[in-house]
């Protein structure tokens, strides 16, 4: 199999196991290994698109557990990663939506806030893309 393939089945593997209430602590491993994978292969055959979707799907991974800090850290690297390549719409604002799933898992709010209505001040195209992003935002942790 090649690395695009590997990575697309490993994504899609990952959105599995988050959607699953009822994970295991080695299902709670797997999905932290496989979008770590994940990314790997992206940046072996994808896009610097895949690459910042592949770091969104890592901060979510680590936000779902409840771990801010790695949460925060990748969810920044997919916000830097869509800066630099000019990457807007969607993309853009699902990065500021990582941002502000992880500060809100670590305990910042006010930062949470302000990272919630960047992802929402985002252009979006598509209304059914704007939606996801508004029904994302909706889910966010801020007390």
């Amino acid at each position: 199999m090649d690395d695009r393939q590997t990575a697309v089945d490993l994504f899609n593997s990952v959105w599995t196991l988050i959607r699953r209430e009822d994970r295991s602590p080695d299902e709670d491993a797997e999905m932290i290994h496989a979008a770590h994978a994940s990314v790997h292969h992206w940046s072996k055959a994808g896009t610097r698109t895949n690459l910042a979707r592949g770091e969104w799907q890592v901060s979510r991974v680590y936000a779902v557990l409840g771990r801010g800090e790695p949460a925060l850290w990748h969810g920044r690297r997919c916000l830097a990663l869509c800066e630099a390549e000019g990457l807007a719409d969607w993309d853009l604002a699902y990065a500021h939506e990582a941002v502000a799933r992880a500060l809100a898992v670590s305990g910042d709010q006010a930062g949470a806030r302000e990272a919630a209505a960047a992802a929402a001040a985002v252009p979006i195209a598509a209304d059914e893309d704007r939606a996801l992003v508004q029904c994302d935002l909706a889910t966010l942790p801020l007390g």
